[in-house]
């Protein structure tokens, strides 16, 4: 299993938002290069980043600031937020991204994303964000009527790399990642699929390692609040 440490980057800063809520943002490092560095330093091989004005205003911001972290580390990052064209797609990847994900885009424009599934083998992974079992879009403001499980059921065979399945509710919340739900999730397609939201220590990581398809889990808060220590993760990962 991978453990990806998050960062999200809003407005130049490295943040966590609570339950994805925009106003309930906490700037948890000023130098999104030097969080970076933090996370490589303690042992990550992999980023998780979100451009989260990208999100919001439906097209790249953040690009300075992923370009400086991808020129200052040798970490592979897989990134979403605002990806709703496969030119946005195309951007992310020349500049080094090594996996764009596709989340709004999953939902409104499911050809894009098998497209580029089938073109760009290994680089697209599928973002299901999800309140109370319903997949939200637009940067988690907008509700949808489609079930999560439907849409990840949706691309079964369509070559994605993998599924990120966001619990929104526990999402920067430390309540711990719901493993029932990305479990389901796991046991209902066969593409490899990444836990997030909640997660906070290394109990989760276990339970969460019980489901072979479950392939890895990306974390945030934990880390940054200092309640799970980074080669605990990794060591919990690996073992």
């Amino acid at each position: 299993m991978i453990i990806y440490p998050a960062i999200d980057l809003k407005d130049g800063e490295a943040v966590r938002l609570e339950e994805g809520d925009l106003s309930r943002a906490r700037v948890f490092n000023a130098d999104p290069v030097a969080q970076a560095k933090i996370f490589e330093d303690a042992g990550f091989e992999w980023l998780h980043l979100v451009d989260l004005n990208g999100a919001f205003k439906g097209e790249p911001v953040s690009g300075s600031c992923v370009e400086a972290i991808l020129k200052s580390t040798t970490l592979k990052a897989q990134l979403g937020g605002g990806v709703r064209n496969r030119a946005t797609i195309e951007m992310w990847l020349e500049m080094g991204v090594e996996r764009v994900i596709l989340g709004t885009a999953a939902l409104r424009d499911p050809w894009l994303v098998m497209d580029a599934a089938k073109e760009l083998p290994g680089r697209i992974v599928v973002g299901v964000d999800a309140r109370d079992g319903m997949v939200a879009v637009e940067g988690w403001a907008t509700d949808s009527d489609m079930p999560a499980v439907e849409l990840a059921q949706r691309f079964e065979g369509a070559g994605v790399a993998a599924i990120i399945y966001t619990d929104i509710r526990r999402d920067g919340m430390l309540k711990g990642v719901n493993v029932e739900s990305t479990a389901e999730m796991a046991k209902a397609v066969t593409i490899p699929v990444l836990a997030s939201g909640g997660l906070n220590s290394t109990d989760d990581i276990k339970a969460l390692k019980a489901y072979p398809t479950i392939g890895g889990a990306v974390v945030g808060r934990a880390l940054y609040d200092g309640t799970l220590d980074p080669k605990d993760a990794i060591a919990a990962a690996s073992a």
